[in-house]
C-alpha cells in the first residue's frame, strides 16, 4: 500500500515543489486590438513608431513626407491613403509584389487554406505544401539547380547559400569573393560579403573574404590565380543597391568557365532580380549560363507572406549535407516551409506563368526604358543615365551642381559628395505629393531613383509615372527645389 505524506514544510525544495492552492490571475496589460490598429490616426501611429520602432528612420519618412500617409488598402498597382487618395506603386515593396497588392488568386489560395484548418507547422512530418514547393522551383530552375532550403527572407536564403557553398568547396578553400557595392542581407553572416559601412557598423565580421570590383573578370580571374584558397563567389545577377547595376554577357559566360576551371562554387544572389522580375524567371537565364546555387525571396511570397528559397545543384548539395551525419546542420528553421506560406509561394508561381506577367515584365519594361530614355534626352542636364532589364530599373540624376545655372555650379560642387541624393529625394518627395506615384530609392549610389512596379504594370502606368516626372522636371531644378522646401515647412 502507497503512503501518502504531507510535504515537509520545513524543506524549501518541497514547498516550492507543491502545487498552488489558489490559481494565479494575471491581469491583461493594456494592448491594442486589432480593431483599434486599424482605426489608429497619423498622430498616434507616429507616437508609436518613435517609441518602440525606429525614431531614427522617422527623420528621413518626414524629409520625403512619408510621414503624412496611412494606408487604409492597397489592391493591384495602388495604394489608398487615409484620405481616399490612389498612390501609384513603382516602389514595389523592394521588389517583393511582382503581383502586385492582394491578388485574388492568392488571397482565395490562402482563405480556402485557412478555412480548412491545414496544418502550418509540421515540423515532425512531411509537409505536402513544402514538398510541392521545392518541386516547382526545380521544375523551373534551368540545368542541375533541385534542391531547395525553405526559409523567410532574402538574407536567410542567402545564409544558406553561402553556407552550401564554403560547406561543399572545403574546408582548404574558405574564402569567399564579393563585388563592391554588394547588397546581400542584414544578417551577420552575410554582412561580411554586403559592402556597406552604413550596415556594417562596428560589427566584428568573418574575415575569409575577397573583394573585387564588380563586372571585372580580369580581377576575378587575378583572385582565383593569386589564391588558392578561394572556393566560392558570390554575386548578385544585377546589384540592385548599387544603382542598378549590370554587366554584360560575356562577363557570365566567363565567369561560368573561370569557376569550372578553378574549381569555385558560383552563387547567384536572385532574391531581388529573380522571381520573373528581369523579364525572364532568373536574370541570369538573360545570358545563357546556370550558376552552382541561387537563392530568391521578396516576390516569392506573393506579397502575402515572408517566403524564401536557396536552389543548389544535387551534387554541390550532397558534398554539403549528403549524409545521415550532416543532414541536419543546416535543416529548415521552425518557419521553413510553414505551410500558408508555401501554398501562397505555390499559387504565386502558377500565377506568373498563367498571367504572362515574366513576358510583361520583358515587354512593359522595354517600354519603360523607351519613355525614360527620351526622358533623359528631354533633361539631358539632370538625368545622367536610364538602365535596368524588365521592370528593374535605374534613373540616375547628374551630381547637384551639374544640374543647376553654369554661374552656380563652381560654388556648388564643393558640396556635391554631401548633396548627393538630395535631387532623388526631392523629386521623390514631390511625386508622391503632387502627382501620387511611389518610388525606390539605392543605398549606395544615392542619386539613383529605383524603379521596382509589380510586374502587372501596364503601358497606362508607365505613362503616369513618366509625363509625371516630365511635368515635375518641366519646372527646372531651382523651382523643384524651393518646392520641396516649401513642403518641408507646411
Amino acid at each position: 500500500m502507497t503512503v501518502m505524506t504531507k510535504p515537509n514544510t520545513n524543506d524549501a525544495r518541497a514547498v516550492l515543489a507543491a502545487p498552488s492552492l489558489s490559481p494565479v490571475t494575471i491581469a491583461k496589460p493594456d494592448l491594442i486590438s486589432v480593431e483599434q490598429a486599424k482605426a489608429m490616426d497619423v498622430a498616434r501611429m507616429t507616437d508609436l513608431f518613435k517609441a518602440h520602432l525606429n525614431p531614427g528612420q522617422l527623420h528621413f519618412m518626414k524629409l520625403l513626407g512619408f510621414h503624412k500617409i496611412k494606408i487604409e488598402s492597397a489592391e493591384g498597382m495602388y495604394y489608398v491613403d487615409q484620405n481616399g487618395r490612389r498612390i501609384l506603386d513603382f516602389f514595389g515593396g523592394f521588389g517583393s509584389l511582382a503581383l502586385g497588392h492582394n491578388h485574388p488568386r492568392i488571397i482565395e489560395a490562402r482563405k480556402k487554406f485557412q478555412d480548412e484548418k491545414r496544418q502550418e507547422i509540421a515540423i515532425a512530418f512531411m509537409s505536402q505544401y513544402a514538398a510541392a514547393l521545392a518541386h516547382n522551383l526545380a521544375q523551373i530552375s534551368p540545368g542541375d539547380l533541385d534542391m531547395v532550403f525553405l526559409g523567410s527572407s532574402g538574407s536567410e536564403a542567402m545564409e544558406a547559400a553561402i553556407k552550401i557553398a564554403e560547406r561543399a568547396a572545403g574546408p582548404k578553400r574558405s574564402k569567399v569573393v564579393y563585388a563592391e557595392n554588394s547588397f546581400h542581407g542584414k544578417t551577420k553572416g552575410v554582412l561580411a560579403i554586403t559592402d556597406g559601412q552604413l550596415y556594417r557598423g562596428e560589427f566584428k565580421l568573418v574575415d575569409n573574404t575577397v573583394r573585387v570590383p564588380f563586372g571585372d573578370i580580369d580581377a576575378i580571374e587575378r583572385a582565383f590565380k593569386s589564391d588558392p584558397e578561394i572556393g566560392v563567389i558570390i554575386l548578385e545577377t544585377i546589384q540592385g543597391g548599387g544603382g542598378i547595376v549590370q554587366a554584360p554577357a560575356e562577363f557570365w559566360q566567363k565567369l561560368r568557365a573561370l569557376c569550372d576551371k578553378h574549381g569555385v562554387i558560383w552563387v547567384a544572389d536572385e532574391v531581388q532580380c529573380g522571381v520573373g522580375r528581369s523579364g525572364r524567371f532568373y536574370a541570369f537565364e538573360h545570358y545563357g549560363v546556370v550558376p552552382d546555387v541561387t537563392a530568391v525571396a521578396k516576390s516569392l511570397g506573393g506579397g502575402k507572406s515572408a517566403m524564401a528559397a536557396m536552389i543548389a545543384k544535387r551534387d554541390i548539395y550532397m558534398k554539403a549535407y549528403g549524409t545521415p551525419k550532416t543532414a541536419m546542420i543546416h535543416a529548415a528553421a521552425t518557419f521553413g516551409g510553414i505551410g500558408e506560406a508555401s501554398i501562397t509561394a505555390i499559387e504565386t508561381l502558377n500565377v506568373l506563368y498563367d498571367e504572362g506577367l515574366i513576358e510583361n515584365a520583358a515587354v512593359t519594361g522595354d517600354y519603360l526604358l523607351e519613355r525614360l530614355q527620351a526622358l533623359q534626352a528631354k533633361y539631358p542636364k539632370i538625368i545622367k543615365d536610364v538602365r535596368g532589364k524588365g521592370f528593374m530599373v535605374g534613373l540616375e540624376f547628374h551630381d547637384f551642381s551639374q544640374t543647376l545655372p553654369m554661374v552656380l555650379r563652381p560654388v556648388v560642387s564643393v558640396l556635391d559628395e554631401k548633396l548627393k541624393g538630395s535631387l532623388s529625394g526631392f523629386v521623390g518627395a514631390l511625386l508622391l505629393r503632387d502627382y501620387d506615384v511611389l518610388v525606390a530609392f539605392t543605398e549606395y549610389n544615392r542619386n539613383v531613383i529605383r524603379l521596382l512596379p509589380p510586374l502587372i504594370c501596364q503601358r497606362e502606368h508607365v505613362d503616369k509615372l513618366v509625363d509625371s516626372m516630365d511635368d515635375l522636371l518641366s519646372r527646372g531644378i531651382v523651382s523643384i527645389v524651393k518646392d520641396f522646401v516649401k513642403s518641408q515647412m507646411k
